[in-house]
């Protein structure tokens, strides 16, 4: 009887610490469900750490426990511009500067987020600048002219895409063809939206806000959290899907300060970059399917910390250009694959490893 009795209790442990029906702890998956791709345009280490020391030594990117660097270089350059930065992370190829989603010879090459429709999955943008701008573009659009605005913005319509807020509304309305796409695009489904107080997520399928005419305002000069609570949004629109989503972020006028030399500029922008990066995190944790990966598709700037102190939170800066540079960007990733974007890789790597999380390469 004691020998039997024995054998129950050791079952029972057993049961406890191998993970067995009393074990009500939850298991992180192998792969995700969902997947946020946030970039930081133009954001550098020196962009990344300055935003740290002015929140005196706290950042929601070190909340990450992966992380890695990546080589930014083009099809045909050293130095990469936003379009085709941007088109290796939503293709998985590299192409000329310039150039959107189409290969150097001119094929188009299928996005990520045009290959997540196929797959049942839901899709968004989420942006500072116009949707139409290069970054955003190279997820929704096949051109070799970054430049080609509207028809960019003809391109939104030829796909599913679920979510897309952020600036750029003339080229939708205000046309050389005198069409106006926001009919059509609430014709198609879509609550087109101006301004994100107008939007009753309850009652929300599909949203095109579009919430000023070209690219909105810094966030020090009016435009507060709108990427905050953009991407809030946005999220509880997705993940109402069962399948899953993929979503892309950018905090695209990080990139602007660098191009202007203004620290102070870079340190605003890519600290309320970081506040979108909190939200996501938020919901990644509780969440417990979504994989966050927080990257930037070149440096802008050559910015450099002179100085600073972490205890008051200034921040001494300076600048060797004013355009672009070629040095590899900080990787910071969370939740299931996480541990696949540790270390040096391609931007194209981000995007083959991404698809293959999602089951896209089978």
């Amino acid at each position: 009887m004691r020998f039997k009795i024995f054998i129950l209790l050791f079952a029972f442990s057993q049961a406890i610490f191998a993970g067995g029906p009393a074990d009500k702890q939850k298991k992180t998956p192998k792969a995700p469900k969902n997947i946020i791709l946030m970039i930081g345009d133009g954001m550098g280490t020196a962009q990344v750490y300055a935003a740290l020391t002015a929140m005196k030594g706290k950042l929601n990117m070190a909340r990450c426990p992966y992380s890695g660097f990546v080589k930014t270089n083009s099809a045909d350059n050293y130095i990469t511009d936003s379009g085709a930065g941007a088109t290796a992370y939503a293709t998985g190829q590299k192409t000329n500067n310039g150039y959107i989603s189409i290969s150097p010879e001119g094929n188009v090459l299928p996005t990520i987020l045009e290959t997540a429709e196929k797959h049942g999955l839901a899709t968004g943008l989420v942006v500072t600048c116009a949707v139409t701008h290069a970054t955003p573009a190279a997820f929704i659009s096949h051109t070799p002219s970054r430049d080609k605005y509207d028809d960019i913005a003809r391109d939104f319509l030829h796909t599913d895409i679920d979510v897309f807020i952020g600036g750029g509304r003339n080229n939708f309305n205000h046309r050389a063809d005198s069409l106006n796409l926001l009919d059509s695009l609430a014709k198609n489904g879509y609550k087109v939206a101006g301004d994100l107080n107008d939007v009753d997520i309850n009652k929300t399928q599909k949203l095109a806000a579009l919430l000023a005419p070209v690219h909105l305002p810094k966030e020090s000069e009016g435009r507060g959290d709108m990427l905050s609570k953009a991407s809030t949004i946005a999220l509880k629109i997705l993940n109402r899907n069962k399948t899953g989503f993929f979503m892309m972020i950018e905090g695209s006028q990080i990139d602007w300060g660098g191009h202007d030399k203004n620290k102070d500029y870079v340190v605003s922008e890519t600290v309320d970059f970081d506040n979108a990066v909190g939200i996501v995190l938020d919901f990644a944790e509780k969440n417990g399917e979504t994989l966050v990966i927080i990257t930037a598709d070149h440096e802008t700037g050559g910015m450099g910390l002179t100085g600073g102190n972490l205890a008051t939170g200034e921040v001494e800066g300076s600048f060797i250009y004013g355009d672009h540079t070629g040095v590899m960007v900080p990787l910071f990733a969370f939740g299931p694959g996480a541990k696949q974007f540790s270390g040096l890789q391609e931007n194209t790597d981000v995007n083959k490893k991404m698809s293959a999380l999602l089951g896209f390469d089978k």
